[in-house]
């Protein structure tokens, strides 16, 4: 099956379906950095540029039409400004793809907030736009920790066809589903999927979630920073140092020995009676008693070192291979903001996997 990718990014669509034999006929992503991982990784394939320009070159005949349009108008976190942002309106040129060049199928990708934005009418408009160009549509929240990444990842996906709504079904829904036998459900754990900043158990040092918060373009030095994904660190354990001595000034703990000298960041956490946990410049008052719980202390972790997500670490969250970002010259900063913006690469396959077992019918 041929497919030609919009708002491309670092294009999780090709990582994912090359393995399936399918083909890219051609790529449209216009931000420099994704289009330098392009150049890099499929030189191949021509990149068009900016989709709003689809019109100005012949592309060949393609079965799939595959993009996740930029977000940021849609989210929760930005001003919500939908079909009325420039961004949001790259929907719009997706459909004027879709009816210019009738593919059999195709797969839209978008944050949960698009079913939302101007109270649901955005969204209306937008399959409404879908569905006059001749496709059936359907869609379905999708979320990454359940195929493969841990890392939680809520997205909406469409897809349509050109027949009706039903073979559009099949591939993002299970038919067991469809019948209301639903799989079991995984169970709550102790610290699975909790963030630093909530309900995390410092005292106890239950701090190791398994599961991220969603990578967002947004992310500094490796956290998130966006309302509506959270934060996520890591913590990991770090022998302590043996006769620490704490200064104010740089939060740091500090170890002279005969031949060494050792220096490591300390961070001071204080957790409320809600048990939520978050980082504070300055100790609290010591009590007379100390609670079991540490609620309304500050605990300073001496084992727990807390620290960002690596860019490496993040091309895992999305299901890249290791180092796929990592060109020469580029910043971490080109590198957080282009997997924060990808689609998560375990669910893209799943999806070319039942398009490929449907084309084969």
């Amino acid at each position: 099956m041929k497919y030609l990718s919009v708002c491309s990014g670092i294009e999780s669509a090709s990582v994912a379906w090359n393995s399936l034999g399918f083909e890219c006929v051609g790529l449209f992503e216009n931000d420099a950095f994704p289009s330098r991982v392009l150049a890099h990784h499929y030189p191949g394939v021509t990149n068009y540029g900016d989709l709003n320009d689809y019109g100005k070159h012949p592309i060949a005949a393609f079965d799939i039409l595959v993009g996740g349009t930029p977000c940021q108008s849609f989210s929760i976190a930005g001003f919500r400004a939908g079909l009325d942002d420039p961004r949001g309106n790259l929907a719009l040129a997706f459909c004027s793809v879709l009816s210019r060049y009738r593919p059999r199928w195709f797969v839209w990708e978008n944050v949960p907030g698009v079913l939302s934005a101007n109270c649901g009418r955005d969204f209306g408009t937008l399959v409404g736009a879908m569905v006059e160009c001749g496709y059936g549509v359907v869609w379905r929240v999708l979320d990454a920790q359940y195929f493969g990444v841990p890392q939680r990842r809520r997205r909406v996906f469409v897809v349509g066809h050109t027949a009706d709504w039903r073979p559009a079904a099949e591939i993002l829904f299970d038919p067991q589903g469809l019948r209301g036998h639903f799989a079991p459900g995984r169970g709550t754990r102790e610290n699975s999927a909790a963030d630093i900043g909530t309900g995390a158990n410092l005292g106890g040092a239950k701090i190791n979630p398994d599961i991220a918060n969603a990578l967002t373009a947004r992310m500094y030095k490796g956290i998130n920073t966006t309302l509506d994904e959270g934060q996520t660190p890591i913590v990991e354990y770090v022998p302590p140092l043996a006769d620490p001595i704490i200064t104010r000034e740089h939060r740091t703990y500090t170890h002279e020995g005969t031949n060494n000298f050792r220096t490591r960041n300390v961070v001071a956490f204080a957790q409320n009676q809600r048990d939520e946990v978050r980082e504070v410049p300055v100790a609290g008052a010591l009590p007379a008693i100390r609670r079991r719980d540490c609620k309304g202390e500050t605990l300073l972790e001496d084992s727990l070192a807390v620290r960002r997500l690596t860019p490496t670490e993040c091309e895992r969250l999305q299901g890249f291979p290791d180092g796929y970002t990592a060109l020469p010259g580029a910043s971490d900063s080109a590198r957080y903001k282009a997997l924060g913006n990808s689609m998560a690469v375990p669910v893209m396959r799943w999806l070319g996997e039942r398009l490929s077992l449907y084309s084969r019918r």
